[in-house]
């Protein structure tokens, strides 16, 4: 059974950081596309950022330069580095995993940017 810990929940304010950790079981991270997604009150859910297997990432034009995806293969954890952020981040994030016809996703965590 496949289970995703997501952690990290806070309120956050402008221009603080954050970081988000997604710890997997009954999948090996290393040889999944990770990801983050997040959606936003009244909007659909967007891709945030995803790592393949081989490493190469790709990022939402909104978060590019201020959030960071990173692999600890050895914990099997997926993290997602939030800085400089903004109240248009306010979400729920989403961890998940694909692989071939597989697709997992975690229950979400709400981050709050708010003065």
């Amino acid at each position: 059974q496949v289970q995703f810990v997501e952690s990290g929940v806070g309120l956050v304010q402008p221009g603080g950081s954050l970081r988000l950790s997604c710890a997997a079981s009954g999948i090996i991270v290393k040889i999944y596309t990770m990801g983050w997604s997040r959606q936003a009150p009244g909007k659909q859910r967007e891709l945030v950022v995803a790592i393949t297997s081989g490493g190469n990432t790709n990022y939402a034009d909104s978060v590019k330069g201020r959030f960071t995806i990173s692999r600890d293969n050895a914990k099997n954890t997926v993290y997602l580095q939030m800085n400089s952020l903004k109240p248009e981040d306010t979400a729920v994030y989403y961890c998940h995993a694909q692989w071939l016809s597989s697709d997992y996703w975690g229950q979400g965590t709400q981050v709050t940017v708010s003065s």
